[in-house]
This record gives C-alpha cells, sequence and structure tokens, in this order.
C-alpha cells in the first residue's frame, strides 16, 4: 500500500473565512495527520511583485493567499501563478504532498507539479454557476485524467460523472451533531432576532443564484404571519431582487459559532 504523503496542499476557489462548510470541516480534519496548506485564489492588489501571504490558522493549517498584479491578461496571471506555485514548492519533494482540488481552474497552474497523490473533491457542478469560466469543463476533464480519486458532494453529481473516472466515490456533506445539537436546548436569543415572533422558518448558507427568490416571496405573501430569517452572504445576485416582504428578515453573515444560537430560536429550518 503506497505511503501517504506527509503534507495536503488544497487548491479552492472558496475563501478560508467565507461561510464555514464543507472544506474548512475536512481540512481542519486532515490537519491533525498532515501538514495541511489552503491556497486561496489571487487578489489582485500587488503594487510591485507578485507573493504568497501565509497564515497559520491551527496548529497545523496555514492559509496561503496569493496577491499578483492587477490588469494582467488571464495568460499573464497564469504566468505569474505558475511562478508562485513553483516556488511554493522549489524545496518540496513534490511525492510527499497530497493535492487537494476543490476547483479544475487551479490545473492552469498547477499541471506542471507531481504530487504523490491528486484529490479532486467535486462538491458542485462549477460549470453551471453565474459567470462560470469557458475553459472550467476542459480543465475538470484534465483533472479527472490527473486524479487519483475523485469526490462528489451527492448522489446526483456522482451519476452524472461515475462514468468519467474508474475511482469516483459520492460523499455527501453531513452534519456537525455535536455543534447543532446545542440548538436543542434554549439559548439567549441574539438581538436581532428576540423581537421577532414565531413561528420562525429558517435559512442559513449561501444567498446566491441557486436560491429560489421567488419560492420564498410567494410563500412569505401566502403565509404573512410566518417569519422567515435568512442567514447568510448575499453573492453574485443583485440585493435589489431580493423580495422586501416585512416578515423576511436578512440577517446577514454569521459565525459557525453562533448558528445553534439562531437555530435554537426557529420552529423550521
Amino acid at each position: 500500500m503506497k505511503k501517504l504523503p506527509a503534507n495536503l496542499l488544497c487548491l479552492s476557489h472558496l475563501r478560508w473565512d467565507f461561510v464555514y462548510q464543507r472544506p474548512q470541516h475536512l481540512l481542519t480534519r486532515f490537519s491533525e495527520i498532515f501538514n495541511t496548506y489552503f491556497l486561496e485564489e489571487p487578489i489582485h492588489d500587488a503594487e510591485e511583485e507578485a507573493y504568497l501571504n501565509i497564515s497559520k490558522r491551527l496548529p497545523n493549517l496555514w492559509v496561503v493567499v496569493p496577491h499578483i498584479q492587477s490588469g494582467l491578461s488571464k495568460a499573464e496571471e497564469k504566468l505569474v501563478m505558475k511562478q508562485l506555485m513553483d516556488n511554493f514548492m522549489e524545496n518540496e519533494d513534490g511525492e510527499d504532498f497530497l493535492f487537494w482540488y476543490y476547483t479544475p481552474m487551479a490545473l492552469s497552474f498547477t499541471e506542471q507539479l507531481n504530487p504523490g497523490l491528486i484529490v479532486y473533491d467535486c462538491m458542485d457542478e462549477l460549470s453551471l454557476f453565474k459567470n462560470a469560466p469557458a475553459e472550467l469543463k476542459d480543465l475538470e476533464k484534465r483533472l479527472m485524467a490527473k486524479s487519483d480519486v475523485v469526490f462528489t458532494g451527492g448522489h446526483s453529481l456522482y451519476e452524472a460523472k461515475k462514468h468519467q473516472h474508474a475511482n469516483i466515490h459520492p460523499f455527501p456533506s453531513s452534519i456537525d451533531k455535536s455543534h447543532f445539537v446545542k440548538a436543542r436546548t434554549a439559548q439567549v436569543q441574539p438581538d436581532d432576532q428576540k423581537n421577532i415572533s414565531n413561528p420562525k422558518l429558517g435559512f442559513y448558507g449561501v444567498i446566491d443564484e441557486r436560491f429560489d427568490i421567488e419560492l420564498i416571496r410567494a410563500i412569505a405573501d401566502a403565509r404573512p404571519t410566518w417569519e422567515f430569517m435568512l442567514i447568510g452572504p448575499v453573492v453574485k445576485i443583485n440585493r435589489d431582487h431580493l423580495p422586501k416582504n416585512t416578515n423576511i428578515h436578512y440577517l446577514g453573515q454569521k459565525s459557525y459559532e453562533q448558528l445553534p444560537t439562531y437555530l435554537s430560536g426557529w420552529d423550521v429550518a
């Protein structure tokens, strides 16, 4: 049996400090086994040379953020990112790394590297997202070909992709029972929720183009005495298009630690 590498580099389209979800759950646990690095997408704010900002978040987990120049073409950005990754791996034994991909787009600047293992964790069909890059599908095919194992974020995604790889497995996201069981007991309600009457129907997560705005609007119209609590950032959709019913409450993004307290006051989640 092949020995596991000592290091794991995760290549993600999500930021570590965004909504705490699948990547954070898994990487936090992986950091108990591997030296774990979480590479985010670049920020275009470097005044001179591009660089990597590396910050330690857990005893064995580091977040790596590329800072590159603004105004670069796609080809130039790819070259800059390749150089940053070559520098990052320069004194490392590639065979002692596991690359864990969440986005095929990262292959465009890491394909020249040769890690010991490659995992593609396909948590969503990214090609269906708003403003998905045109080259994403081609890069996913290439990533599939290079990967040792592929996971999908659900059974329907597995059914759609199971013929594309010989070692592919459905890996649905689950719940953090020990964390959310706290919502089963009465909690002191947060200030932005405590004065809203019940029944409360709540949602927490990203409010984006996948969110059924018209369904929420229709239910809120039909049930004006129901209060809808929506927790999470609004991204890739125009806030002006969100329903403005008085019984719909946009509470914004909350920390992962705060969520059980909010849920404890809901009748339906």
